[in-house]
């Protein structure tokens, strides 16, 4: 009885985990010009971003929006404080933004973005909106890449999430492998499979007429996300422009980073209750992949637990002398060097990651080494979320200004 349970449960894992693997070979394929290059300027662009005691990092983001290689006329900056103790208003004016202070109360990021978009409705100068954080640094061919995107009729796009401090520790490190991982296996994949990317929480575009249609209603604490699911219920694509590029701070202490991903898992959760039905009922009547990608991330944590519940039953049933005939009980048998294999493996995907972003690996050795020890640590936080949910949307404090010409370097 206990076995057929463990075969079940292990059948349903590996053809999960056998989804992503295959639909990620496809960003090994050279990438499709989705989009041509160098359009005339023409676009006028809404740049918001959500600022909650940002002072140490805002101004830096400004600069590099100012120093944008697109027409001063054709886009605004918006830096919309809320919740603030800090100076962050006065550093982002004085820096050259424009500044839209909160006047509602808020809970989320999502709820930011949602009050600066009903202030600029009435806008009709507006095409499209681009969204940052605070602590980003933006590559200069940024939104021209972006009205490239719009003028080839895209609505939605994805630009590229790399790291401005990849090499400041091994949490740093292996955020910044988490998301080449997820650009290339991912959102590169699939632009190759007439899929949609994700939107992933910062450098991003939605072309007003979206908005002004659908509105941005996210109510969940991963707005980015939960916006990919809505725009996959709507049929409504969104591009990979791979070389549109924002650097992102990333985490290097490990509170923060515990606080970031439980917040993720927890927001992750909330949209597998809430748009489970629609994005499978889209997939049942379209065959809408993007619906189908939607359902499967969310059920991402559900899956991390269930591969380690499988563990605790394989060696479970070792210890009673119960022989089991699958694949994995196989590896598993090998003991040790089935784990060192398994390990190796992963060190080499990290190497192949780095030298495709274009990144010296010693400057990421920390990140490499230990990036499973980092995937390892949200089995915890999943089944924390799980069994405890924490809807308060803690802030991440962020201070490491790094110029864009360093990064170029880097």
């Amino acid at each position: 009885m206990f076995q057929l349970v463990y075969y079940i449960l292990f059948m349903i894992t590996f053809v999960y985990g056998m989804y992503f693997m295959i639909t990620g070979l496809f960003g090994f394929k050279n990438m499709k010009k989705t989009i041509i290059r160098c359009h005339i300027p023409k676009h006028k662009f809404a740049i918001l971003v959500a600022a909650r005691n940002e002072e140490d990092v805002v101004g830096n983001l400004v600069k590099s929006l100012k120093n944008q290689d697109y027409p001063d006329d054709l886009y605004e900056i918006y830096i919309i404080p809320n919740n603030c103790t800090d100076n962050t208003a006065l550093v982002a004016k004085e820096a050259g933004a424009k500044v839209m202070p909160c006047t509602v109360p808020v809970k989320s990021k999502g709820e930011v973005l949602h009050f600066a978009l009903d202030n600029l409705a009435n806008r009709k100068d507006i095409d499209a909106y681009v969204v940052f954080d605070a602590d980003n640094a933006v590559h200069k061919n940024f939104l021209g890449r972006m009205n490239d995107a719009l003028c080839d009729g895209h609505k939605v796009a994805q630009g590229f999430r790399d790291s401005k401090n990849a090499s400041d520790n091994w949490i740093s490190g292996s955020y910044s492998i988490f998301y080449w991982i997820q650009n290339f296996f991912f959102n590169k994949a699939r632009m190759q499979l007439r899929g949609s990317a994700t939107i992933n929480g910062t450098g991003f575009m939605i072309k007003k007429e979206i908005i002004d249609e659908y509105g941005f209603n996210t109510i969940t604490m991963t707005e980015d996300i939960e916006y990919t699911a809505q725009c996959a219920i709507r049929n409504i694509p969104i591009v990979f422009v791979e070389d549109a590029i924002t650097y992102d701070e990333q985490p290097f202490d490990f509170n923060t980073s515990w606080k970031q991903r439980k917040r993720w898992s927890t927001g992750n959760l909330q949209c597998l209750a809430t748009y489970s039905k629609q994005l499978l009922k889209g997939y049942r009547k379209n065959g809408n992949l993007p619906a189908f990608d939607m359902f499967l991330v969310f059920l991402n944590p559900v899956f991390m637990i269930l591969g380690f519940v499988l563990i605790i039953m394989l060696v479970t049933f070792r210890m009673f002398g119960i022989q089991l005939y699958d694949l994995f009980a196989y590896m598993f048998a090998y003991g040790l060097f089935f784990f060192i294999i398994a390990y190796l493996l992963s060190v080499v995907l990290n190497i192949f990651i780095v030298k495709y972003n274009n990144r010296k690996s010693e400057h990421v050795i920390s990140g490499i080494l230990f990036f499973p020890l980092f995937m390892f640590t949200w089995l915890p936080i999943n089944l924390r979320c799980i069994f405890k949910k924490e809807l308060v949307w803690a802030q991440i404090k962020h201070s490491r200004n790094v110029e864009l010409e360093e990064l170029a370097i880097d």
